[in-house]
């Protein structure tokens, strides 16, 4: 019997190698994998240019502490702040953890204005994070089950509806809206094409702080480097993890204007955010993201998975919608005419790796997917989605 706790319950694989969209179990069977860990190796498996990163800073630092200067740490916080156009960064190692920063400063321009009771406005059905604070942050009542009582104070309200959010206008413990630009979680929900240019001008009317958490969003996901970049919008603050180190653990948190001037020495740390080997291979996939041409490589793919996705599935009873920005991919369910719950396992079966947000098939492939690999992920997804019981 397994000594781990039961928290995750995995499917009958263990992998033991990885290459581009690919993994291998220990019996030498290859997998697709269309999801990417969950948005993490946007790069694939084993980029040979970040396999060199982690071996030359392996052999070179691994850590030595925020006490003193780390100039991988320097150079990352300049190049995301350019790529971004925000102001400075903190470095966490987890997406969770670059949330929390966000929230804590919310908290502090809160202290600011003399607010006691800070209010943080996020979304039904977002996904922020799994520790107290984040999972406060979350619109998921089946994710926050059985940890109340939850941090205080986050309303929810519907997403890609500036009204539910308008209605809190003369909330004056109201200090910060913290949103994803497409809920990944949810299923790849995303929003008409201004809803974030609306969120913005609420936001600056009200002196609001916009968050915006990009953990799955940014680094290339959607064919920009932030999906917020799609709209004509800066947030105050900025988070970003996954992709960011395309398999090493590390989270960010950026941010712009007043937000920018919150953290103050011994307001916040992390003992291994920001170490040389983290921040070496996020300068990497930064590097191979500008040099490979991978986010035109999103758009193309794009397009093209989602014309064959069309054309296969358009007459599919069981396909209510495809939903698709850049590599981001949400197949909705009629629930009643597939049992989506048997999806995965069905998937596995064919050597294909997915997910299943509520009734949608969430698809995540690497950036650097080909047009040859796009079809079979389209032939396995047409076959898995018409022998489906």
């Amino acid at each position: 019997m397994s000594k781990l706790m039961s928290n995750y319950i995995p499917l009958d694989v263990t992998f033991v190698s990885g290459d581009g969209c690919w993994l291998t179990d220990k019996s030498g069977k290859k997998y697709f994998d269309a999801l990417s860990g969950v948005g993490v190796v946007n790069l694939g498996h084993c980029h040979p240019d970040i396999t060199v990163s982690i071996v030359e800073q392996a052999e070179t630092l691994l850590h030595t502490s925020n006490w003193y200067h780390i100039e991988h740490q320097e150079v990352l916080a300049e190049r995301l702040c350019a790529l971004s156009t925000m102001d400075n960064a903190f470095f966490a190692n987890s997406g969770a953890e670059a949330n929390e920063a966000a929230i804590k400063i919310a908290r502090l321009f809160a202290k600011d204005k003399g607010i006691e009771e800070p209010t943080i406005i996020s979304a039904n059905e977002s996904f922020h994070g799994r520790t107290m604070a984040t999972l406060s942050a979350t619109g998921n009542d089946k994710v926050q089950d059985g940890f109340s009582p939850l941090v205080s104070e986050f309303i929810h309200v519907e997403f890609d509806d500036i009204e539910a959010l308008s209605k809190h206008s003369n909330n004056d413990n109201v200090v910060a809206v913290m949103l994803e630009p497409i809920q990944g979680e949810a299923g790849v929900i995303i929003p008409e094409s201004d809803y974030l240019d609306k969120v913005k001008s609420l936001c600056e009317k009200n002196d609001w702080l916009l968050i915006l958490d990009e953990v799955q969003t940014g680094m290339g996901r959607t064919g920009k480097m932030f999906a917020h970049q799609y709209n004509n919008i800066t947030p105050d603050l900025l988070t970003l993890a996954k992709g960011l180190g395309n398999g090493v653990p590390i989270g960010a948190c950026l941010a712009k204007g007043k937000a920018a001037k919150l953290f103050t020495a011994g307001k916040h740390g992390s003992t291994f955010g920001g170490n040389p080997l983290v921040c070496r291979v996020a300068l990497s996939v930064l590097d191979v993201i500008e040099n490979n041409s991978v986010l035109a490589n999103v758009d193309k793919m794009s397009q093209y998975i989602h014309t064959q996705l069309e054309s296969e599935l358009s007459d599919t009873p069981a396909v209510l919608g495809i939903r698709i920005k850049g590599l981001m991919i949400g197949i909705g369910l009629d629930d009643n005419l597939i049992d989506t719950t048997k999806l995965l396992q069905k998937a596995l079966d064919d050597q294909l790796l997915i997910n299943i947000a509520g009734s949608s098939i969430r698809l995540l492939p690497p950036l650097i997917i080909s047009s040859d690999e796009v079809d079979i992920l389209i032939n396995k997804i047409v076959k898995l989605i018409e022998t489906a019981d």
